[in-house]
Protein backbone atom coordinates (compact mmCIF):
# COMPACT_ATOMS: atom_id res chain seq x y z
CA UNK A 1 0.00 0.00 0.00
CA UNK A 2 0.89 3.29 -0.29
CA UNK A 3 -0.01 6.62 0.86
CA UNK A 4 0.33 10.48 -0.13
CA UNK A 5 -0.95 13.20 1.43
CA UNK A 6 -1.20 16.70 0.23
CA UNK A 7 -1.67 20.42 2.27
CA UNK A 8 -4.19 22.47 0.17
CA UNK A 9 -4.50 25.58 2.78
CA UNK A 10 -4.79 28.83 0.48
CA UNK A 11 -5.58 26.75 -2.82
CA UNK A 12 -8.58 28.07 -5.04
CA UNK A 13 -11.48 25.49 -5.79
CA UNK A 14 -10.04 24.63 -9.49
CA UNK A 15 -7.03 23.95 -7.88
CA UNK A 16 -8.52 21.48 -5.12
CA UNK A 17 -10.24 20.00 -7.99
CA UNK A 18 -7.39 19.14 -10.23
CA UNK A 19 -5.54 17.68 -6.78
CA UNK A 20 -8.65 15.38 -6.61
CA UNK A 21 -8.31 14.55 -10.09
CA UNK A 22 -4.56 13.46 -9.90
CA UNK A 23 -5.00 11.52 -6.77
CA UNK A 24 -7.88 9.66 -8.16
CA UNK A 25 -5.90 9.55 -12.12
CA UNK A 26 -4.29 5.65 -12.55
CA UNK A 27 -6.14 4.29 -8.72
CA UNK A 28 -7.32 0.78 -9.62
CA UNK A 29 -7.64 -0.28 -6.01
CA UNK A 30 -7.79 1.85 -2.77
CA UNK A 31 -9.32 5.33 -1.73
CA UNK A 32 -9.37 8.67 -1.58
CA UNK A 33 -9.82 10.77 1.25
CA UNK A 34 -10.57 14.19 1.38
CA UNK A 35 -11.02 16.26 4.86
CA UNK A 36 -12.59 19.59 5.41
CA UNK A 37 -12.33 22.19 8.21
CA UNK A 38 -14.65 24.70 8.15
CA UNK A 39 -16.30 24.22 4.85
CA UNK A 40 -12.95 24.07 2.74
CA UNK A 41 -10.75 20.70 1.95
CA UNK A 42 -7.96 20.86 3.92
CA UNK A 43 -6.29 17.41 3.15
CA UNK A 44 -6.48 15.52 0.30
CA UNK A 45 -4.85 11.45 0.88
CA UNK A 46 -4.43 8.57 -1.49
CA UNK A 47 -4.49 5.22 -0.19
CA UNK A 48 -3.38 2.83 -2.79
CA UNK A 49 -3.42 -1.05 -2.61
CA UNK A 50 -1.22 -3.55 -4.51
CA UNK A 51 -2.89 -6.77 -4.85
CA UNK A 52 -0.29 -9.81 -5.91
CA UNK A 53 -1.24 -11.60 -8.88
CA UNK A 54 -1.45 -15.31 -7.75
CA UNK A 55 1.18 -17.84 -9.93
CA UNK A 56 -0.12 -20.94 -11.16
CA UNK A 57 2.08 -23.91 -10.42
CA UNK A 58 0.30 -26.53 -12.18
CA UNK A 59 2.76 -30.28 -12.25
CA UNK A 60 2.03 -32.29 -15.62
Amino acid sequence: MTASLHNLEGQDGASTLREIQAALNGLKFGSVEITVHNGQVVQIERKEKFRPQAQSNKSS
